[in-house]
C-alpha cells in the first residue's frame, strides 16, 4: 500500500501514562475528536506511524516509549531566572507565579516556549522548560472516526482549516 504524503484523521483516544492501568493523561471523545494533519511533521513521528495507515472506523491501541515521544527530563532544561523578568510596567502580577503553573514565555529569539514554575525565591524563579509529557512513556487507545484527504490549502499551510 502506497502512503500518501498528507492526510486528515480524526480520532478519539484515551492517553495514559506509562501503560493500560497508568494515570489518564487526556481523554478525547466524540464531541470533540482530535483533528490532525498527517504528514505535516507536527506531531510525535512514532503516533503518526501508528495512524497513517488507518481507516475511518479502526481501532488502535499502542504505547510509545519516551524517547520516542517527549524525551527524557532534561535538567539544564530547569532554569533560574531573575525575578525582575516577570515585571510588567514595574509590577509582578499577584497571580502570575505560582508554583505549578505554565506561562508562555520567550526565547532568547523571540521563539514562543512554555516553562512551568517550580519555585518562587527571593530574587529568583526555578522554572522548568521541559515538556510536561518529557520523561513519560504514553500509551494510546482510541479509534478514527473520520479519514480523509487534506484541501490544497491545508497541505499549504500544514494544518487543518479551522484549528
Amino acid at each position: 500500500m502506497t502512503k500518501t504524503p498528507f492526510k486528515v484523521v480524526s480520532v478519539i483516544y484515551e492517553l495514559r501514562a506509562g501503560d493500560s492501568g497508568g494515570d489518564v493523561i487526556e481523554k478525547v471523545t466524540n464531541e470533540k475528536p482530535a483533528e490532525f494533519l498527517l504528514g505535516a511533521g507536527k506531531l510525535i513521528e512514532a503516533f503518526e506511524n501508528q495512524v497513517s495507515d488507518l481507516k475511518e472506523g479502526e481501532n488502535f491501541e499502542f504505547r510509545i516509549d519516551s524517547d520516542n515521544a517527549y524525551g527524557q527530563v532534561k535538567e539544564e532544561a530547569k532554569v533560574d531566572l531573575p525575578l525582575s523578568a516577570f515585571e510588567i510596567e514595574g509590577k509582578i502580577p499577584e497571580d502570575l507565579l505560582q508554583p505549578g503553573k505554565v506561562l508562555p514565555m520567550k526565547d532568547q529569539k523571540g521563539n514562543p516556549l512554555y516553562g512551568r514554575v517550580i519555585e518562587v525565591q527571593e530574587q529568583v524563579v526555578k522554572m522548568d522548560f521541559n515538556h510536561p509529557l518529557a520523561g513519560m512513556d504514553l500509551h494510546f487507545k482510541g479509534k478514527v472516526v473520520g479519514a480523509r484527504k487534506p484541501t490544497e490549502t491545508e497541505i499549504t499551510n500544514k494544518k487543518v482549516e479551522g484549528s
